[in-house]
């Protein structure tokens, strides 16, 4: 089980990496269109698209990222004043009743968005919108297999500490 967690970490590791680069991608993007629409008075529906596209992606690949590194929304109030064996019941329970019932449903409904997308070769009803909006469409059925995946190896990392075969995270107050 060690191996698979491992594995599927290693997965997130790169994609949330390779996203990253996204973030500067789109940056530039956006200075383009500064300078086109201030100085130039030029702007395109496809540039602007564009942006929200790469937007998406940022946060469509990044969430299982995000996961990985435990910097996803929680209620710290309470969970912070727990023991890390019942921090770790708690994350458990909760990929197995939340994210990981939320992500199969996330996935089977996105595979059907995305499939009609492509199906009818949709594209911006903009004249000069993007030509294919179908990519990211299929980007939400990617992002739900990898919130999946990363669902699963936090719920193996939990059961695998609560079994005593993995240790728990140092805590900030530990250092205190």
């Amino acid at each position: 089980m060690l191996k698979l967690v491992s594995f599927l970490d290693a997965i997130t590791e790169r994609v949330g990496r390779a996203t990253s680069w996204i973030s500067l991608l789109l940056v530039l993007l956006v200075v383009y269109d500064v300078v086109m629409r201030y100085f130039f008075q030029q702007s395109t529906a496809a540039v602007i698209e564009l942006e929200w596209h790469l937007f998406s992606l940022i946060f469509l690949l990044g969430a299982s990222y995000g996961m990985k590194h435990d910097k996803h929304v929680r209620v710290d109030v309470l969970y912070m004043r727990w023991s890390p064996r019942r921090q770790a019941w708690i994350n458990l329970m909760g990929h197995l009743l939340f994210v990981l019932p939320f992500g199969a449903i996330l996935l089977r409904s996105a595979w059907k968005f995305a499939a009609n997308s492509y199906a009818i070769q949709e594209t911006s009803p903009n004249p000069d919108g993007l030509a294919l909006w179908y990519p990211i469409k299929g980007a939400i059925v990617v992002a739900a297999a990898l919130l999946l995946l990363q669902s699963l190896a936090e719920l193996l990392r939990q059961a695998l500490r609560l079994a005593g075969r993995m240790s728990y995270p140092e805590t900030p107050e530990a250092h205190a």
